[in-house]
C-alpha cells in the first residue's frame, strides 16, 4: 500500500466511527498555558482540540495529517466548537510543513510506524521542537521483523503494525535523531498479529538544549 492508497483509506475512515489510535499520548503530554504544540497524524482533530484547551488563548496547536478527508473533518469539528487557536496542515511526516523550533511539545498516536523513513521523521520532529522541547508518542513495535507479506497488507496497515520495527530499533532511531532523556511511560504485554507478536507503548523524550 503506497502513500496515495493510505491517504484514500484514511479519507474514507474520516466519516467512519472507528478509532485509529493505539494509545493516549495526550494523557501524558502535560501541555501548559502558552505552549505551542503539534499533533502528528491528527485525524479528526480530537487531541488537537483537547490540547488547545490546555494551552489556552495564548497557546497554539497545529494538527498535521496527510488525509484531506481527516483534515476537513478536523476543521469542521474545531469550527463547531468555536476553537480558534488551532490550524490543520496537510503534510508528509518526513518533511513537516512547519518552521524550525516552533513547538514546545509534539505528540502522536500510532502514526510514525507508517512512515517509510522513520529516522527522517524523528529528525523532523527534532527540527520543529524548541531547545529542550519534548515529545510524547504512543506507537507499536514488533518483537521481530515484520514479514514481507504483511508490510503492504491493507488490514495490517489499518491495524497500525505493518510498518512497525523492533523496540531496540525504535530506541536506536531516537538516539540517532538526537533525543535525550527517553523513557517508556507505559507498555502493553505482547499480542499476536499475523505470524508475529507486537506491543504498544508510550514514550517520551526531549531535544537537547544545546548542540
Amino acid at each position: 500500500m503506497n502513500t496515495s492508497e493510505i491517504q484514500i483509506r484514511y479519507t474514507e475512515l474520516a466519516e467512519d466511527t472507528c478509532c485509529l489510535s493505539c494509545g493516549g499520548a495526550i494523557d501524558y503530554s502535560k501541555a501548559t498555558p502558552g505552549e505551542t504544540c503539534v499533533d502528528l497524524g491528527s485525524g479528526r482533530g480530537t487531541d488537537v482540540i483537547r490540547l488547545a484547551e490546555n494551552v489556552g488563548a495564548h497557546g497554539f496547536v497545529f494538527g498535521v495529517d496527510v488525509s484531506e478527508g481527516m483534515l476537513n473533518k478536523a476543521r469542521k469539528n474545531a469550527d463547531k466548537l468555536g476553537v480558534k487557536n488551532v490550524a490543520f496542515i496537510k503534510s508528509e511526516l518526513e518533511d513537516i510543513d512547519l518552521p524550525s523550533e516552533v513547538a514546545n511539545l509534539v505528540i502522536s498516536n500510532c502514526t510514525i510506524n507508517h512512515a517509510k523513513d522513520k529516522l527522517k521523521v524523528w529528525r523532523e520532529i527534532n527540527r520543529i521542537l524548541k531547545r529542550s522541547g519534548r515529545f510524547v508518542v504512543s506507537d507499536i513495535y514488533s518483537l521481530e521483523e515484520v514479514p514481507v507479506e504483511y508490510k503492504n497488507d491493507p488490514m495490517a496497515v489499518a491495524e497500525c503494525w505493518a510498518g512497525s520495527t523492533t523496540k531496540q530499533e525504535y530506541l536506536d532511531t531516537l538516539a540517532k535523531a538526537g533525543f535525550v532523556d527517553v523513557e517508556i511511560i507505559e507498555e502493553s504485554s505482547p499480542y499476536a498479529k499475523g505470524k508475529i507478536e507486537v506491543a504498544s507503548f508510550t514514550i517520551a523524550g526531549r531535544r537537547k538544549c544545546c548542540g
